[in-house]
């Protein structure tokens, strides 16, 4: 059972950041995953009144509040577009619908949890983060960074010209990944992007050029038996790793060839 002394409201990002430097405090996000711990909690702090919420778009980027949910991530005409559908279906075998509306984003980026299909999509894509105290870094570097004491503020995805796929394995449709993968193609340069390894999401980039002719069913399986043999992974009761390095192979494979097929428009629902 979480239980939780002192509740505090903080009215500015300075003030949640100075409390969350004491161990004994937390950012509550959307307590999905917090409150199955069994923690004593001194000082919980709520973002809800920092105006992190929302998701705003421009010309040239997309910049996404800490607290944004789950569920306007799905439902966001731009991203959806901009992603093909990808970002909808990254997120749309998270548990259900009600989880997916009290998720937040943030709680999904800062925990970096080594099943998060939220890590695994963003990290497809141009992506910042933006921490209180460190400022602007890329997600690719923040992924691979220890837990700390900092605040995240926002993500910050660049509109650069791209497609992505996004796919993943799961024993049940709402169940943790057993493995995650997104493509992604952007300026012409491909990456692969591996999740629930069990460990945290990692990127692959395709420096030999492999895939720059043309994505085709040789090509495709070149790269991914190249992904599966640079992917360390590792077994739990979800899978073994021999389980897991085999659907890196899949995955990717099949991924590839999706995102070398024709691009017949924007997909706004993920279908």
């Amino acid at each position: 059972m979480l239980t939780i002394q002192n509740y505090v409201r903080a009215q500015s990002l300075q003030q949640a950041y100075d409390l969350n430097q004491k161990k004994s405090s937390r950012i509550l996000g959307g307590m999905m995953w917090l409150k199955m711990q069994n923690n004593t909690v001194n000082t919980a702090i709520d973002l809800c009144d920092l105006g992190l919420g929302a998701i705003e778009e421009t010309a040239e980027t997309f910049s996404i509040g800490a607290m944004v949910t789950l569920r306007q991530l799905e439902t966001h005409p731009g991203l959806n577009a901009y992603t093909r559908g990808a970002m909808a279906r990254a997120v749309e075998s998270i548990v259900g619908v009600q989880f997916r509306n009290m998720a937040t984003v943030g709680g999904s980026i800062f925990g970096r949890f080594g099943f998060s299909d939220v890590l695994t999509i963003f990290l497809a894509m141009d992506t910042q983060v933006e921490l209180f105290g460190a400022g602007k870094i890329p997600l690719e570097q923040f992924a691979e960074m220890p837990q700390d004491r900092d605040l995240l503020v926002r993500l910050i995805v660049k509109k650069r010209p791209g497609r992505f796929v996004y796919q993943s394995m799961r024993n049940t449709r709402t169940d943790l990944p057993v493995l995650t993968c997104a493509a992604a193609e952007l300026d012409g340069a491909h990456r692969v992007v591996i999740g629930a390894r069990p460990a945290r999401a990692m990127v692959l980039r395709d420096e030999e050029g492999l895939l720059r002719e043309s994505i085709d069913l040789s090509s495709a399986h070149t790269f991914a038996v190249w992904v599966a043999g640079h992917t360390p992974t590792g077994s739990n009761v979800r899978g073994s790793a021999a389980y897991r390095t085999r659907l890196a192979r899949v995955l990717t494979e099949r991924a590839l060839l999706e995102l070398g097929e024709p691009q017949q428009g924007g997909s706004e629902d993920g279908d």
